[in-house]
């Protein structure tokens, strides 16, 4: 049975250097160069998978292969750092190089007086199904993810905003690129965990991070 490991024992785990703690469990992306490559790599993970029991979820493009190791309704697992490990082994042996910069978790927040009330009404118009009391995903895990944070309204607030989870170690930067598009820090009294951005008509985005939240 799979147990429960945080965001921060599985970054400091031996073996996944270059894999990151996201939203949804780790994600790592590889260069392939041609899918060819990408279809023999994809194949090998799927025999270690085979053997354990247990599959991650693969995006295979032209020319890179990006994999999310996550257990549903566990979060991160034993069983997801042993699979990170054995993938990243196969990646070795295929010469494969990794981009740890080149991922991220896309999470649209929705702040709700009753989470209970609104959530069926997304659900059906976006074919999404639940996970727990506040989220909804869609079913073979694809796009976003979708959270209802329980908060008071008070006009004109806004009440939809999107989360983004990146690398620890990509957010300084993608803060500092939000600024120089314009956007302005609405709050960042949690960073690292998420700094609060606001576009120029006051739309609001999260960048998150693991660190800070265990």
């Amino acid at each position: 049975m799979a147990q429960q490991i945080s965001d921060a024992e599985f970054s400091s785990a031996d073996g996944v250097d270059e894999w990151r703690a996201l939203y949804w469990g780790a994600k790592i992306l590889y260069e392939t160069g041609d899918f060819a490559t990408g279809a023999r790599f994809v194949a090998a993970i799927a025999e270690v998978a085979d053997a354990m029991g247990h599959a991650p979820l693969i995006d295979l493009r032209p020319d890179t292969v990006t994999i999310q190791v996550i257990t549903p309704g566990v979060g991160l697992s034993d069983l997801d750092l042993t699979l990170a490990r054995r993938i990243s082994e196969v990646a070795a042996r295929l010469g494969l190089a990794a981009d740890p910069s080149a991922v991220q978790h896309i999470q649209l927040a929705f702040d709700s007086a009753e989470p209970s009330a609104v959530m069926p009404f997304w659900q059906a118009a976006l074919g999404y199904i639940p996970i727990g009391p506040v989220d909804i995903i869609e079913p073979n895990l694809i796009g976003p993810t979708v959270w209802f944070q329980e908060k008071g309204y008070v006009p004109p607030r806004n009440r939809i905003h999107v989360d983004v989870s990146v690398p620890h170690d990509q957010a300084q930067a993608r803060v500092d690129a939000v600024l120089a598009a314009g956007g302005r820090i609405l709050g960042d009294r949690y960073a690292p965990a998420w700094w609060s951005l606001v576009d120029p008509e006051g739309n609001v985005v999260d960048i998150a991070t693991w660190q800070g939240r265990d």
